[in-house]
């Protein structure tokens, strides 16, 4: 079992996807995350992307919420929010997504933690940072995709901006978030000075497209920033894109035309020069993509391979979940669940290995309510306390 954040305690008051998916991966490392959740749940346990619910879990809920003690609290009373501060005194980072302002509503604001704890980390995860113009707009994956370029560099000339098809801002945000956390962990340890730690969607979105956006900048002439048919991206030479083929689809990556020609028979390729496969990118990878639908995608990889193209053929999920490097990395990973059957779930593994382990699953996404009692105890409340407390709905503790 992976313990490399053993001795650290997260308090973690997340909804949402990217909140929630960044604190996941500090449990995944040994992180005692305590997931603090209102009576009736947290928004995630109450959405599920394609209205799929495994054993009467939101699919939503189920992607970001291994290894955390679930605790429900009404932080709108007084007596929860005395236990919520009795939590913060035991905590090395607290976590939330709310909107900004929420937090301090409820007195649990980064002053007033921060006067109470100074060592304490402080990490906020919104839509488009603590203040600024766009502080009170919804802040919501597909939203930050349209605002700050994503759609518009996904879309293509013809069709029009297209977002793409995962949450990947919410997804690489949380990722942001768990490195700032991290960082700031690091930076107490050798000082003993806490941190407030902000992560947002606008910051993801743009970091997401550092790449293009710098090239962009930078440009002396300014393109648009939709691809042309077929090819990837504004910034990418023909062939790099996606092609149709007899049966499927093949992505073909950075390739010398010559060897395309090659490969293909299309030997009007071979005229191409470097500086065409800039300026002529509709008309290669038109020419490119007539003769790719004459054949099989497992043919054209049977041809590309000897020749050292590189390319892929475009998976589908049925495709992953029988990949056998993604079965080698142990990338998926399947765990007794516990809802309403305890039937078996099938989750997305913590993605980085650490002298070639991988993180285990402690604990499979929660009831909600099911740490409460725990929690509580450990805090020091007896448990004629903690039956007061559930009796008057300040906690929730789950049944069974």
């Amino acid at each position: 079992m992976l313990d490399l954040l053993s001795g650290l305690r997260v308090v973690s008051f997340n909804h949402f996807l990217l909140g929630p998916m960044g604190i996941q991966a500090l449990a995944d490392l040994g992180a005692d995350v305590i997931a603090v959740e209102s009576t009736d749940g947290a928004w995630q346990r109450h959405w599920a992307g394609g209205d799929i619910w495994p054993d009467g879990h939101s699919a939503l809920f189920l992607a970001a919420n291994r290894n955390k003690r679930s605790l429900a609290l009404d932080l709108k009373s007084a007596s929860g929010r005395e236990i919520a501060l009795k939590l913060v005194d035991s905590a090395d980072v607290v976590a939330e997504n709310f909107r900004p302002g929420v937090m301090e509503k409820l007195g649990l604001g980064y002053e007033r933690l921060k006067a109470r704890k100074p060592s304490l980390i402080y990490a906020s995860a919104s839509g488009y940072g603590p203040d600024g113009p766009y502080v009170d707009k919804p802040g919501q994956d597909l939203l930050a995709q349209a605002l700050f370029g994503m759609m518009a560099i996904t879309g293509q000339a013809a069709t029009g901006p297209r977002p793409a098809g995962a949450s990947v801002i919410d997804h690489h945000g949380a990722a942001l978030l768990a490195m700032g956390i991290l960082a700031a962990v690091v930076r107490r340890q050798r000082t003993g000075q806490g941190c407030r730690v902000d992560a947002s969607l606008m910051q993801s979105a743009l970091d997401l497209q550092a790449e293009s956006l710098v090239a962009w900048l930078n440009a002396p002439a300014k393109r648009p920033v939709n691809a042309f048919n077929h090819v990837a991206g504004w910034y990418f030479a023909a062939p790099y894109g996606v092609y149709a083929t007899r049966d499927g689809h093949l992505a073909l990556s950075l390739s010398p035309l010559s060897a395309l020609a090659e490969a293909t028979g299309e030997r009007r390729l071979a005229s191409f020069s470097s500086e065409d496969s800039w300026t002529r990118q509709d008309e290669i990878s038109a020419l490119i993509a007539d003769v790719l639908k004459t054949a099989t995608t497992a043919e054209w990889v049977a041809r590309l391979e000897p020749l050292e193209i590189w390319h892929a053929p475009v998976q589908g999920y049925a495709e992953i979940a029988a990949d056998p490097q993604v079965a080698h990395m142990k990338s998926l990973v399947t765990v007794k669940g516990t809802g309403e059957t305890g039937a078996p779930l099938t989750l997305v593994n913590h993605p980085v290995l650490y002298d070639g382990e991988s993180a285990e699953v402690r604990l499979p996404p929660q009831r909600l309510g099911a740490q409460t009692a725990q929690v509580l105890a450990e805090l020091g409340y007896a448990p004629a306390e903690i039956e007061a407390l559930a009796r008057d709905g300040v906690v929730k503790v789950a049944s069974g």
